[in-house]
């Protein structure tokens, strides 16, 4: 793998980031590579953040030392709400360079650093910067979690445009398939979402991710385009 860190973002909350993740860094694990995750800002949790925990879990590995500074998650914040809002109530600001410190760190000491996001693109992290501008600034890759849920196409293309209007470079499409969604739904949304990866330009492939136990089952390999 070329990219060094990797955001791995969703289209809205709820649709598989946290567990995504924790494929990915198992995967990548499996090929040799030394792999840590990080969520940068954790809502709705108190104590070790229960995202970072999944990420081991699907990961095999015991929560490091890296956990217990705080480097692989900056702020964990107990309201379950926007991490704006979240902070606020908690009395203090998400800082930018707070978080970069970590990732900078965290980023030297390993051969790959994947970042989940929280919630959807456009999330602020405080009155003044989005999540996405966040990555942007950075210049980190970002691979973007969609399901086949009603609502998901719409969700899905705004996603993309707001990507492609700020020329970040786009790895792939998960599509996370967990959920008991109408077939007729599942096999078209795909259909729309690849079309939309052509018009807008992407030339990444759209994966498709089976629930967490059958991708756990099937050794879920995320560079492989699987055929529905």
């Amino acid at each position: 793998m070329d990219n060094k860190v990797i955001a791995l973002c969703g289209i809205d909350t709820g649709v598989g980031k946290s567990v995504a993740t924790g494929l990915l860094a198992a995967f990548l694990s499996g090929q040799g590579k030394k792999v840590i995750t990080q969520k940068p800002v954790q809502t709705g949790d108190t104590g070790r953040p229960g995202d970072i925990l999944l990420h081991r879990r699907l990961m095999d590995a015991a929560w490091n030392e890296y956990d217990e500074r705080g480097l692989t998650c900056s702020y964990c914040l107990p309201f379950a709400g926007s991490p704006h809002l979240a902070a606020q109530i908690a009395g203090c600001r998400i800082e930018a360079a707070k978080i970069s410190r970590a990732s900078e760190i965290l980023t030297a000491e390993h051969d790959c650093l994947l970042i989940e996001g929280a919630g959807g693109l456009l999330v602020p992290l405080n009155e003044d910067l989005l999540q996405l501008d966040y990555f942007q600034e950075r210049g980190y890759p970002i691979l973007l979690i969609t399901t086949p849920r009603l609502g998901s196409i719409n969700h899905t293309l705004l996603s993309l445009e707001a990507i492609r209007t700020r020329g970040i470079r786009l790895l792939g499409l998960v599509y996370n398939l967990y959920g008991d969604n109408p077939f007729e739904i599942v096999r078209d949304s795909r259909r729309m979402m690849e079309r939309a990866l052509r018009e807008y330009g992407f030339s990444c492939p759209l994966l498709l991710m089976p629930d967490y136990h059958e991708s756990r089952s099937l050794n879920w390999q995320p560079v492989v385009e699987v055929v529905l």
